[in-house]
């Protein structure tokens, strides 16, 4: 075979390999294809469907029979459509089931979860379904025409609650309920101590409080509620606490594009303030200690951070009680925002479940499934379901109507009206704008963990007397950064807000090249560099025939 001929083969075998990565490359690092869903122009009902409901409780009989009469309701105006509950107590079991049975394409066609796992479910290709098309359809889209039962039209659900159900511009879930965290306070505890409360809670009062809690007798007992025991503040969800600590302060959490922020100075700073407080037994967490609210109703707390959510767990008079009646001890609750740092400029998370929708092949069942998330966001479903907890209802349409203003106007009538859940309520309707939610990406349900594992691993390790200095926290960095792989999500950041972040890695040149871009620039090179010991050795031996 001549030089020529081997040569052009070698050069073939390169284009053809440099290809074969390129299109690997793309079909990694580029977008997934998402098939749309074609709307059937009607809707056949002598076909049968059964579909799957995946839905959370808390742990409450009464939400579950609201799932109930909501399935049987509509199972009144689509006669052949067979609805298939499957409740969770838990939204991490249902995150887990999900991820599971996606390997298995056996994924329900309905599920409550929140836009963090929807994010993850979408690392399969066609796994979750767009919704935009679904819900601008006239015919069966919100408030369409050959809707059967009295359909929620787009504009009269709350735009904050529907925005929330975005990912990457793209609406990939419907809001269900929505809820936020709140601070429950002892009053008396605070007026005994000497302190008036403020309109606004902030977080230097919160620690100067609790700080002075602390004081005990001769006897060991605290002065304040004469008991062995006592834990001022205590926080249930660590990951929202750090969260809005983050948004409080304007300080870097995450880009929407998945950039991860939360390493800088303010979080560091806020961690040895809680350090500083953990030290005392002046703080503590859900995770170290216990449920906030049986603390609370027992006499052993005077702030306690739950969701609105959890309203009919909080106060010595609430319906739901996870402690014996002989220690719970009275007292006037009250229900505030998360401590501010400007109270002139309130922010506070909102949460609360989201409703998705899976792909399936037939589109009858796709679009049965459809017209079922809907029909949660009828009236008496979502007047019904909020009623149970401090939940508001996701639409206007809702919350104008004269039921439901009645009830927010009954507190304290009975358990249905019970004050401090209907006080959870009026608080997050007061402070919807002022309520917000962090950048979803695949990944970011494990970032939210991170946040509440630094503030968790902070506490516990203050506890155990350990020294919280620069050398701990820049351990603590890299381990919650390992543990959660962060660093394999994207670029990790390390300054104190996203303008300066993005400044930042800019000066530092490009990020970092994908696994296949580095694989495609290696076989070039090799190849190139074989070439080249080819044509070396051709010319050595045809010196070595001429000498």
């Amino acid at each position: 075979m001549s030089k020529r001929k081997i040569w052009r083969l070698v050069t073939l075998a390169v284009a053809f390999v440099a290809a074969c990565l390129i299109l690997a490359l793309t079909g990694c690092h580029g977008a997934k294809k998402r098939l749309a869903f074609n709307v059937p122009e009607d809707f056949l009902d002598d076909k049968t469907y059964e579909i799957t409901f995946w839905a959370k409780n808390d742990t409450n009989k009464t939400q579950l029979d609201i799932y109930k009469k909501a399935i049987e309701d509509f199972e009144s105006y689509y006669p052949n459509i067979k609805v298939n509950l499957k409740p969770y107590t838990d939204y991490r079991n249902i995150y887990n089931d999900v991820i599971t049975n996606i390997a298995t394409n056996t994924t329900p066609n309905v599920c409550i979860s929140y836009p963090d796992h929807i994010a993850t479910y979408m690392t399969g290709e066609n796994v979750v379904l767009p919704l935009d098309a679904l819900i601008d359809d006239t015919d069966y889209g919100l408030g369409g025409a050959k809707v059967k039962f009295d359909s929620v039209k787009k504009e009269e659900v709350i735009p904050k609650f529907l925005e929330e159900g975005k990912i990457g511009g793209v609406q990939y879930a419907l809001p269900y309920m929505r809820s936020t965290e709140a601070c429950y306070v002892n009053v008396d505890y605070v007026k005994k101590l000497g302190y008036e409360l403020p309109e606004i809670l902030t977080w230097d009062f919160i620690w100067e409080v609790s700080e002075a809690a602390m004081e005990k007798d001769a006897d060991g007992n605290f002065k304040l509620n004469g008991q062995k025991v006592l834990i001022p503040f205590i926080y249930k969800s660590t990951d929202n606490m750090m969260i809005q600590v983050l948004k409080q302060l304007d300080a870097g959490y995450s880009t929407p594009e998945g950039d991860i922020l939360i390493f800088n100075d303010q979080t560091k700073e806020f961690l040895y303030e809680v350090s500083k407080h953990a030290k005392t037994r002046a703080f503590s967490t859900f995770a170290i200690s216990g449920y906030p609210g049986n603390f609370l109703n027992a006499g052993q707390c005077i702030f306690a951070v739950d969701s609105t959510a959890g309203a009919t767990w909080m106060g010595s008079d609430a319906p739901l009680q996870d402690i014996h009646e002989s220690k719970k001890v009275p007292f006037t609750t009250e229900v505030y925002p998360v401590p501010q740092f400007d109270p002139e400029n309130p922010k506070m998370i909102s949460q609360g479940p989201s409703v998705c929708i899976f792909n399936k092949e037939d589109n009858g069942e796709v679009l049965a499934s459809w017209l079922f998330a809907q029909f949660l966001l009828t009236n008496e479903v979502q007047i019904s379901y909020s009623q149970t907890e401090g939940y508001i209802p996701v639409t206007s349409k809702a919350h104008n109507l004269p039921e439901y203003q009645d009830y927010l106007s009954r507190a304290g009538e009975d358990d249905l009206h019970y004050d401090v859940k209907i006080k959870a309520a009026k608080l997050l309707l007061a402070n919807i704008d002022n309520t917000f939610v962090t950048p979803v990406f695949n990944g970011s349900a494990s970032l939210r963990d991170a946040a509440g594992t630094l503030i968790e691993e902070v506490t516990k390790s203050t506890r155990r007397k350990a020294t919280i200095d620069e050398e701990y926290m820049e351990k603590l960095y890299k381990d919650v950064t390992a543990l959660y792989r962060l660093d394999q999500l994207r670029p990790v950041g390390g300054s104190n807000n996203e303008g300066e972040e993005g400044s930042e890695r800019a000066s530092d040149g490009l990020a970092p090249l994908p696994g296949a871009a580095k694989t495609l620039i290696v076989v070039l090179i090799t190849s190139w560099m074989l070439m080249g010991a080819y044509v070396l050795w051709k010319k050595m031996k045809k010196k070595g025939k001429s000498a």
